[in-house]
């Protein structure tokens, strides 16, 4: 299968030798795994961020003048649910979004209400969920409660 490991077993490194180079090649794997494997889960956790009370607020810098302009602003509530989205332009507020999550909705969104610049309902999206907790029905309301739009999801996975 592997040609040349015979060649270097006859030419350069006797049989016990070669076995005891392996032995201490594996070794070294063996050790090199167990050492990082610890470090790069500890790294994942480190990622993950609690969101429980947690805001984000994302900001925009001008590189010359270094000004900061507030972009975009998350709001998660105890659960660790988003509950308010927030985006800026350069002249304030450009759209609001709040979500709502029922009892017993497995921590899924089934409202979401998004208000314009003047934080003026614009538009309500509920939403159902199919039997594996993915979204299956959005329903598009405008400000009045008039139902605009009804948007179906459709999963199709592709053997690979």
């Amino acid at each position: 299968m592997f040609p040349w490991i015979g060649s270097l077993i006859s030419k350069r490194l006797g049989k016990k030798q070669f076995l005891l180079m392996m032995k201490k090649v594996l070794s070294l794997l063996v050790l090199a795994f167990v050492f990082f494997s610890p470090v790069m889960a500890q790294n994942a956790e480190v990622q993950k961020i609690n969101k429980k009370n947690l805001v984000i607020k994302e900001w925009n810098t001008d590189p010359r003048s270094g000004k900061k302009v507030l972009d975009r602003e998350t709001t998660y509530n105890a659960d660790g649910k988003k509950i308010e989205e927030i985006e800026y332009g350069s002249d304030g507020q450009k759209w609001r979004k709040r979500f709502e999550y029922a009892p017993g909705s497995d921590g899924k969104c089934v409202k979401e209400s998004v208000y314009d610049e003047r934080n003026r309902l614009n538009l309500v999206k509920k939403y159902e969920y199919n039997e594996f907790g993915r979204k299956k029905t959005q329903y598009n309301y405008n400000a009045k409660g008039k139902l605009l739009t009804v948007k179906i999801f459709e999963y199709i996975a592709e053997d690979a």
